[in-house]
């Protein structure tokens, strides 16, 4: 099956609209904080959520929202993650009901998420003062031209591939949005993912957690889950595919399509992340089995000692062998060798768990790019993994200190 990268984004499936205003819930007026993607069809829909144990209000208010398995607009506001509020379950449900009297919809319709600063109080008035320039921008998109409307919807954090399922050409586009980055087993940031593809809600579910499960699981910034996380996904149909209502060949094509689209947004995230300088992948090969590759893959992404590693471009390999020796597997590190590559080539510095001569000076001009990945060859089994992180900076520090 050809999977094609396609322009659009989150706009890019049939029928999806975006559109982006500031409201003056975050302090910074130079950055819009609320975010409308509508799908003008009915679509069904699907959600993961943290895995934290202490979860915002619009993830109970989506949850609640999703019980049937339907939804037709997503609103998201950065600046207050409407967490650990007082009020926080009216103010989420408030807000889906100002978007879907806007929109002229059902409020059980719209799945809600915030993100931003933890047990801050949070109005509902500025919500409720832009909730019509909110729509009425999405409006002026939908008038314009297929290309204006485009470029009106660019989207940096986007990406989005074209498919076919049955003979029909398909389409899947995701963003993400959020102030900080946060590690999660459910689901990462605030993702949200559209597609024109014709699927029932349960395989839509069942796909989504696949993606979360093999893709998103294995992206890791920090330690903590965000009381916040979410991945929404919204199938409205409009494609005209023949119906996917079991799994077969056609589930399995959507899913290589939604995984595709996930994998690009993991490696977005992880290089976006606040006061990140770079892309770091772990790359894990001979593993016993997949599980144990992707423990080690993770220990290594999610080391502070190796972040720092990796922000100063220093080829430290005993940082990560320290990191393998740290999961509770029974990976025999005798066996482990390690290799860092870039653009700028490949460079040996571990064979059979002992170091090897290498030159300095290319190690870090390989560890200078703006994405690194580390590769370690066990002897063990036929396991493999790769997992994505960020370095740890001193801004990246500073920004989420904020």
């Amino acid at each position: 099956m050809a999977i094609n990268v396609i322009e659009g984004g989150v706009c890019a499936p049939i029928g999806f609209l975006r559109a982006d205003i500031y409201s003056g819930i975050a302090k910074n007026s130079d950055k819009k904080d609320l975010v409308l993607i509508y799908s003008k069809k009915l679509s069904n829909a699907a959600a993961t959520y943290t895995a934290n144990r202490i979860k915002a209000a619009p993830i109970t208010v989506t949850r609640d929202n999703l019980s049937n398995g339907r939804a037709q607009a997503i609103i998201c506001n950065s600046g207050n993650a409407n967490s650990c509020n007082k009020n926080g379950i009216e103010v989420a449900k408030e807000t889906c009901a100002l978007i879907a009297e806007e929109l002229k919809i059902a409020k059980s319709n719209v799945i809600v998420a915030s993100t931003g600063a933890i047990g801050k109080s949070m109005s509902i008035d500025p919500i409720t003062a832009s909730a019509s320039a909110l729509v009425s921008t999405l409006k002026d998109i939908d008038n314009k031209a297929t290309i204006d409307a485009t470029i009106q919807n660019k989207d940096d954090n986007g990406f989005s591939v074209s498919f076919e399922i049955g003979g029909q050409i398909c389409r899947i586009g995701g963003t993400f949005c959020g102030s900080n980055m946060s590690e999660s087993n459910n689901a990462t940031r605030l993702v949200f993912i559209t597609t024109d593809c014709d699927i029932s809600s349960e395989l839509l579910s069942s796909a989504l957690e696949e993606s979360v499960r093999k893709i998103f699981s294995m992206l890791s910034i920090s330690d903590e889950c965000s009381t916040n996380d979410m991945i929404a996904i919204m199938a409205n149909g409009m494609s005209k595919n023949p119906p996917i209502a079991k799994k077969g060949k056609a589930y399995s094509e959507f899913t290589a399509a939604l995984n595709s689209v996930s994998l690009n947004l993991c490696k977005k995230i992880a290089a976006d992340s606040s006061g990140a300088t770079k892309l770091i992948a772990c790359s894990v090969i001979g593993a016993k089995n997949n599980a144990c590759a992707k423990k080690v893959a993770k220990s290594v992404v999610s080391s502070s000692l190796v972040k720092c590693a990796m922000f100063s471009s220093l080829a430290d390999w005993g940082r990560i062998i320290t990191a393998v020796g740290c999961t509770d597997t029974d990976a025999d590190v005798s066996k482990l060798d390690i290799s860092f590559v870039s653009g700028k080539g490949e460079i040996p510095v571990c064979y059979s768990g002992v170091g090897v001569n290498f030159s300095e000076d290319f190690a870090k001009e390989i560890l200078s790019e703006d994405e690194v990945t580390i590769v370690l060859k066990l002897g063990d089994g036929c396991g493999s993994a790769v997992a994505y992180g960020c370095d740890l900076s001193y801004d990246f520090i500073k920004m989420n200190s904020i």
